[in-house]
């Protein structure tokens, strides 16, 4: 399983990656191997207020729908328009064509929350 080493991990599995104080955000490749077949990404508009811990959209997959939660206090400056017509690319490319997100971060402080690339292998394993 692929965990890139220069991101940040959420506890609820979505990956950030941190370019100043703007951030792109997506599902990480043991998140969506977890849910299947993604057929739908529910995405916020531009301008949505995104705050740590709670949720700014969702995915459905064959057999379930999974919230997508904010990692970092922000706003929604681009949604990847890509999802509407295939949300199967989160599945072949989590971590280049499958990102969700991408916004200005206004409070970094939730920052200390996020999980290292190691700490969070240590939560996927079995």
């Amino acid at each position: 399983m692929n965990f890139p080493e220069d991101l940040l991990y959420s506890t609820s599995h979505e990956w950030i990656k941190l370019n100043g104080d703007e951030a792109t955000i997506g599902i990480t490749e043991y998140a969506q191997s977890e849910l299947g077949d993604i057929i739908f990404v529910e995405t916020p508009e531009v301008g949505r207020k995104i705050q740590p811990g709670q949720p700014f959209g969702s995915i459905e997959a064959v057999k379930t729908v999974s919230d997508l939660y904010g990692p970092l206090t922000g706003e929604v400056t681009d949604v990847n328009s890509k999802l509407t017509d295939t949300p199967e690319v989160i599945n072949s490319d989590p971590y280049g064509e499958g990102w969700i997100i991408k916004m200005k971060v206004t409070d970094a402080s939730a920052k200390a929350q996020l999980l290292s690339v190691q700490k969070y292998k240590e939560t996927t394993a079995h």
